[in-house]
């Protein structure tokens, strides 16, 4: 996996994870006004990324 860096047709900073086969699988979903915010927004996500919990909301109460 590796994270891509761009800027988008506004101009703003955004940044990508694609998997080994080049898929994109997750989005930072904001852009960032500098290339240094994108770049801490990266690394927020590789801070938490091992002990991120996962919520199965696809289970239904019952």
């Amino acid at each position: 996996m590796y994270f891509e860096m761009y800027k988008d047709a506004r101009g703003e900073f955004r940044w990508r994870l694609k998997s080994g086969n080049h898929q994109v699988i997750a989005t930072g979903g904001e852009g960032y006004s500098s290339k240094q915010a994108c770049q801490k927004g990266i690394e927020a996500v590789k801070k938490v990324t091992p002990e991120t919990v996962v919520k199965d909301l696809s289970v239904q109460a019952e």
